[in-house]
C-alpha cells in the first residue's frame, strides 16, 4: 500500500496504487514543494495565519480538481489560485477588522533567525510594511505583493486578479507610489534593531523614564492590539513623552515582574514579554536613525499562537 500526505497538515494516509490515486499523489507532491511559498503569499496578503491557513486549504481542495496535465508553470498556476482565494479573504476580513475592538495589528510569526538576514523577506514581513499594506484596496495589496516581495511577471499577475496586464502595470505603479511614501525611509539592519530594542528592554524593565526618552524618536507611534480580551490603548499614541510615561507609569501601578525576550518575529528583532512569567506579548519595532519609530504591541491571546515555533517562510 502506498501513501499520499495531506497537503494541509504534512501527514501521510495510506491509499491504493494506480488511477486517481496516482493523480492525486502527483498534486500532492507538487503542492508540497511549494506550500511555503503559498502560505506566505497568502500570510503577506492577509496579515493572518490562520486565514493564510484557511486559504492553503481551499487552494489544495482546488488544486486537485485541476487537470495537471494541461497546466505549464505548476508555482504559476497555485499562486494564481491561492492568490484569487486570498482575495476573496480579503474582502470579508474588511468587515471583521471594522467590528475589531481597538487597533488592528498583523499576526506576529515566530521565525527562523536566519530570515532576518534576508533584507527582501525581511522587509516584506515587517509590521511596519503590513500596515501599510493595510491601507491599500485588495486588488492592490494583492498586485503590490506578487510584484513587489515575489517579482511575478505581469502578465502572470493579471491571470490571478482578473485584470488585463496594462491595468495590472497601473495598479502597481499606484500601489508603489503609495506604499513609497509610508514605508520607512531607509532599510535597518537587524544589528541595528536588536541594539535599539536592548535599550528600549533595559529601560522598561528597569522604569527608567530617560531611558525610555533617549532610545524614543520624538514622533513615535505605539500601537497596541487586545482585541477586546487583553488591556490596550484604544487609539494609537504618538509622541515619546506620551508613549514613555504610559509605559512607566502603568507599570510603577500594577507593580508586577516584567521581562523581554529577545526574538525573531516576521523575519525582524522583536520582543516576547513575559509579565510574572507569563508570555503577555510580542512587541515588534520600526527603527530609523538608531532610534525607535514605531512600536507595535500584540497582546490578542488568539493572535500569539505563532510565537511558539517556527513558520517557514519565503519568497521563492
Amino acid at each position: 500500500m502506498n501513501e499520499r500526505r495531506d497537503a494541509a497538515t504534512g501527514t501521510a494516509e495510506p491509499m491504493a496504487g494506480g488511477g486517481r490515486m496516482d493523480c492525486v499523489t502527483w498534486a500532492t507532491e507538487a503542492f508540497l514543494a511549494h506550500r511555503n511559498l503559498l502560505f506566505t503569499v497568502a500570510y503577506e496578503m492577509l496579515g493572518s495565519a490562520a486565514d493564510a491557513e484557511d486559504v492553503l486549504q481551499e487552494t489544495w481542495l482546488r488544486w486537485i480538481k485541476v487537470d495537471l496535465e494541461q497546466v505549464l508553470d505548476q508555482r504559476a498556476y497555485l499562486v494564481r489560485i491561492a492568490t484569487r482565494r486570498s482575495l476573496d479573504r480579503l474582502r470579508t476580513m474588511k468587515r471583521r477588522k471594522e467590528a475589531y475592538v481597538g487597533p488592528w495589528l498583523p499576526e506576529p510569526l515566530l521565525t527562523a533567525p536566519d530570515v532576518a538576514e534576508d533584507v527582501e523577506l525581511a522587509e516584506s514581513m515587517s509590521m511596519a510594511l503590513m500596515l501599510v499594506l493595510e491601507t491599500l484596496s485588495p486588488t492592490e495589496r494583492a498586485v503590490f505583493v506578487l510584484r513587489e516581495a515575489f517579482d511575478i511577471g505581469y502578465d502572470e499577475i493579471a491571470a490571478a486578479v482578473g485584470k488585463s496586464p496594462t491595468t495590472v502595470r497601473q495598479i502597481a505603479h499606484r500601489a508603489r507610489r503609495h506604499v513609497d511614501a509610508r514605508r520607512p525611509r531607509e532599510v535597518v539592519s537587524p544589528s541595528q534593531t536588536r541594539a535599539a530594542l536592548e535599550s528600549f528592554q533595559r529601560a522598561v524593565e528597569t522604569r527608567d523614564l530617560q531611558g525610555l526618552l533617549d532610545v524614543l524618536a520624538p514622533e513615535v507611534v505605539l500601537i497596541s492590539d487586545g482585541g477586546g480580551v487583553k488591556q490596550a490603548a484604544p487609539q494609537p499614541i504618538i509622541g515619546a513623552g506620551k508613549v514613555a510615561r504610559m509605559i512607566v507609569s502603568g507599570l510603577g501601578k500594577a507593580q508586577i515582574a516584567l521581562a523581554g525576550e529577545p526574538t525573531v518575529v516576521n523575519g525582524n528583532p522583536a520582543l516576547l514579554l513575559r509579565v510574572d512569567g507569563d508570555i503577555d506579548g510580542v512587541i515588534a519595532a520600526r527603527v530609523e536613525d538608531a532610534r525607535i519609530t514605531g512600536l507595535y504591541y500584540v497582546r490578542n491571546p488568539q493572535k500569539l499562537t505563532r510565537i511558539a515555533s517556527e513558520t517557514p517562510l519565503t519568497l521563492r
